[in-house]
């Protein structure tokens, strides 16, 4: 938008230095900078969020598996930017499969649409959203997923449950986001938003925690159904 998300476009600081384990796929708004917490030099960012870098400490495939997703689904990536975890769930759910790759961000998605057209990929559907509303089709998706976008949402609880309408019985939201607490890369902690305090949100808009892999470094990774 991860989502893109939200949406919203995934948020985090570049550390400094050469110790730094990775780029960060995020970056902390700045006075000068563009809509929804992007910086100001799009391209570039667009560019680091679809690095192989970010591969290390994001471990998308192990993401995707733990996903649980089966051919013919339908998955939504919210905050999609140029399609990094996008193309894989298109993989995932196969060509009979579909997804649903949601940002705010045009140039974003004009990205995305420039790796699908070069990946062949046909199984994606683009969507321009707007900052409080993903305008996805309910009871459409079997798993959304949400990487480094919740804080960006302007009316967070409102937004889950939004979400929660577009999941088919049975279906399943993931956020993952950063702890808040000090990590080698990601946002500054103001722009975090702690695991307890997602999980009272999600309950309040009618989720309940389903299941938590722990294999990633700086990020929780919650899996949320509707009550």
């Amino acid at each position: 938008m991860a989502a893109g998300a939200a949406i919203l476009l995934l948020v985090s600081a570049r550390a400094a230095g050469p110790a730094r384990p990775a780029a960060s796929p995020s970056a902390v708004a700045t006075p000068d900078g563009g809509q929804y917490g992007n910086p100001p030099n799009l391209d570039d960012y667009i560019k680091e969020l679809a690095s192989p870098e970010r591969d290390a400490w994001q471990k998308p495939d192990q993401v995707v598996t733990a996903l649980g997703l089966a051919k013919g689904q339908t998955a939504c990536d919210i905050g999609s930017g140029p399609g990094y975890f996008t193309l894989r769930l298109a993989r995932a759910v196969g060509p009979s499969g579909f997804v649903f790759a949601v940002d705010v961000e045009a140039r974003m998605l004009q990205a995305l649409r420039d790796r699908l057209d070069k990946a062949r990929v046909r199984n994606v559907a683009p969507v321009m959203a707007v900052a409080d509303d993903p305008l996805l089709p309910h009871n459409a998706c079997d798993l959304i997923l949400v990487v480094d976008t919740y804080h960006f949402f302007p009316d967070r609880e409102r937004y889950l449950a939004r979400l929660r309408r577009s999941l088919r019985p049975k279906g399943r939201i993931v956020n993952i986001d950063y702890h808040r607490k000090p990590t080698p890369i990601g946002p500054p902690l103001d722009h975090r938003v702690a695991r307890e305090t997602f999980l009272a949100e999600a309950q309040e808009a009618g989720l309940t925690l389903a299941g938590e892999p722990m294999f990633l470094p700086y990020q929780y990774f919650l899996i949320l159904r509707a009550k």
